[in-house]
């Protein structure tokens, strides 16, 4: 089928000036990118919209809903039409069955859980099998987890691989990289990843570095100990010759805003030393993430069972209040950052507790009648971990500051379930309505970079992110002066106003803001990209 796109404003996803005229799609691909004279069988009128390359979210959670509900239409109706899942160095592949149930309860809090699927795969290509079965709306590519990789070679305990266990490593490494992944993704935050020390992370990254891929981190500090932590990132890229990309850059915490300066001054460094460093951010001065890393880490020690365990003790409960309390070196205190009151329940597990979304975790307590820490472990103990929360942490200021860095692009960072943060259904277009048309931080042909062709840069996209013949039509017409993002953070789940097409591989997905039922996604391997 060929689709002409007629007289539209085209901002082609290379930072350049936009310009009027028309594409010509013939298949999944752009044919030309002009005055477009052939006849086609349909022809979309753009005239006073903007044609832009699909966006590109480099830091996903749809790992497990892209089986259960594949049409994605919290991202395909913001113009997403690429996503990289795998993140935050846990999800759905690597899972020897022998680990399915306690690495299911792990996850759940990030990426959620279902019965509607069968656990019964084992590895990233029998995964990948399932993602082109379900037929997704979008375009699936794949980050290979450091805690999955753990998991399977030597379980889920807190101490160093031997020799063997790292060989071991290095080969599902290999295994998965030639299986599609696109690089290795780390939470050093969550477990099992946060057990690992530097030299294990430079022995796998230097494998996935020969296969070109990225090392897209959660580094171990986004806080009190944030330039410790950069710095251990960029040794690690050093060292393994792979590339970096820190996922959800930011400084957390009122008393940390200062280190911002020294934050900026690492990245100049990198870059006048020639590393290939970049990042993603979300447009807003809250994150999201699972209740769960409130806890110290020891309580996270052999997974998640072992964790309800010591969250119905009564005498370790003391023990993880006075370490939030008092925090433990090296460790992200999100208590300490954003407080008790700046932390909200976005999602559970069960309809027992469905009256907590929403809460902060004072609040909880009042509604429990308990003390806010016993209130909060009682809830992690009911719903097995799988609590989802928002946690306000910054500024417009320093959004702002990172959001104009040249190693951003933008990201969504959104989980899925509950009542979720605002950015799941509209990150994209609050750049495009808060930070062009309003603040006007970036100009419009910056933003549509910083989320088409910087962000396919940063993965090695092939083919995407741009506007030019020969290259994927993956593409976002929406109007300029209308499009907005409207959830917030009591009613999050709420469509944008403005997108008016997406048309993935050269299909209509959505039209006048409305999906079509057409499900063209395809799963991205690194051979293709």
């Amino acid at each position: 089928m060929k689709i002409k796109i007629k007289d539209g404003f085209i901002v082609d996803g290379t930072g350049k000036k936009g310009f009027l005229g028309d594409i010509l799609i013939n298949g999944e691909k752009i044919e030309e990118v002009g005055v477009v004279t052939q006849e086609v069988d349909r022809v979309i009128e753009a005239k006073g919209l903007v044609v832009a390359p699909g966006f590109i979210d480099t830091h996903s959670h749809s790992d497990l809903e892209v089986l259960v509900r594949p049409e994605l239409l919290p991202k395909l109706r913001q113009g997403i039409t690429t996503e990289v899942l795998g993140q935050d160095g846990i999800s759905m592949a690597p899972m020897p069955i022998a680990y399915s149930s306690s690495w299911r309860k792990n996850l759940a809090g990030l990426d959620g859980d279902s019965d509607e699927i069968c656990w019964d795969y084992e590895d990233t290509a029998q995964y990948l099998k399932r993602i082109e079965t379900a037929k997704p709306a979008l375009n699936e590519c794949y980050l290979l987890p450091h805690g999955n990789i753990r998991m399977e070679a030597m379980g889920l305990d807190n101490r160093k691989p031997d020799k063997k266990e790292l060989e071991r490593m290095k080969e599902i490494v290999r295994r998965e990289m030639e299986a599609g992944a696109i690089g290795i993704s780390d939470g050093l935050i969550y477990m099992p990843c946060a057990y690992s020390e530097m030299e294990e992370i430079i022995e796998i990254c230097k494998v996935a570095a020969e296969y070109d891929g990225v090392y897209v981190v959660h580094q171990r500090s986004e806080a009190d100990t944030i330039l410790e932590s950069m710095k251990e990132v960029i040794h690690i890229g050093k060292e393994s010759g792979i590339r970096i990309h820190f996922s959800h850059f930011k400084v957390c915490g009122r008393k940390n805003w200062s280190k911002i300066e020294a934050v900026v001054k690492l990245l100049d460094s990198c870059k006048e030393e020639g590393m290939e460093v970049s990042f993603d951010q979300y447009p807003y001065v809250a994150g999201s993430t699972m209740l769960g890393v409130i806890l110290p880490p020891w309580v996270h020690d052999g997974g998640t069972d072992k964790l309800m365990q010591r969250l119905a003790d009564p005498i370790l409960r003391e023990k993880m209040i006075e370490d939030i309390e008092k925090g433990i070196p090296g460790w992200d205190n999100f208590v300490d950052f954003a407080g008790l009151d700046q932390i909200f329940i976005t999602s559970v597990k069960t309809k027992k507790n469905l009256d907590t979304v929403g809460l902060n975790l004072i609040e909880l307590g009042k509604l429990k009648g308990k003390e806010p820490y016993q209130a909060t472990f009682d809830l992690l103990l009911e719903e097995e971990n799988a609590v989802g929360m928002v946690d306000f942490y910054g500024t417009e200021e320093h959004v702002m500051c990172f959001m104009k860095r040249p190693e951003m692009n933008v990201c969504t960072d959104g989980l899925l379930g509950g009542k979720p943060h605002p950015r799941v259904y509209g990150a994209f277009p609050r750049i495009l309505s808060t930070y062009v048309r309003e603040k006007r931080t970036l100009t419009l042909e910056e933003a549509i970079y910083k989320m088409t062709g910087k962000a396919a840069e940063a993965m090695r996209l092939k083919n995407r992110g741009r506007i030019q013949e020969g290259f994927y039509a993956d593409l976002c017409i929406f109007d300029a002066e209308a499009v907005r993002d409207k959830g917030t953070f009591t009613e999050p789940v709420q469509y944008p106003e403005g997108i008016c097409y997406v048309l993935v591989n050269g299909e209509i997905a959505v039209s006048g803001e409305e999906f079509t039922g057409v499900r063209n996604g395809k799963v991205i391997r690194r051979k293709d990209r």
